[in-house]
């Protein structure tokens, strides 16, 4: 087995927690959430994304087996949290990395 692709961004924002939850709450109406000792993770199929809210940005980690399922999470949870957050001008930078962020 392969190992999995991961990338990872930083969202900065003061309201980490609120975009965590709503971003939690919205795509839980289609795809399963799961609470982690780190954060939210939401699995999207064969790939999935961790939100850790911090005081001063919303983390976001994501995870898949292929290019193909990596880059739908980006694009799924990128573009909503870009969304919900357009008011504050957020915006979601994905930078890809093996074995993980670290940050």
């Amino acid at each position: 087995m392969a190992d999995r692709l991961t990338s990872s961004a930083a969202v900065v924002t003061d309201a980490a927690d609120r975009y965590a939850k709503q971003l939690a709450s919205h795509l839980g109406r289609k795809a399963e959430v799961r609470t982690e000792p780190g954060g939210e993770r939401i699995v999207l199929g064969p790939g999935s994304c961790l939100l850790v809210p911090g005081p001063s940005s919303l983390g976001l980690r994501a995870t898949a087996d292929t290019q193909e399922a990596l880059e739908r999470v980006e694009q799924v949870v990128g573009s909503h949290l870009e969304r919900f957050g357009q008011r504050n001008e957020l915006v979601v930078t994905w930078v890809r990395g093996p074995g993980g962020a670290e940050g």
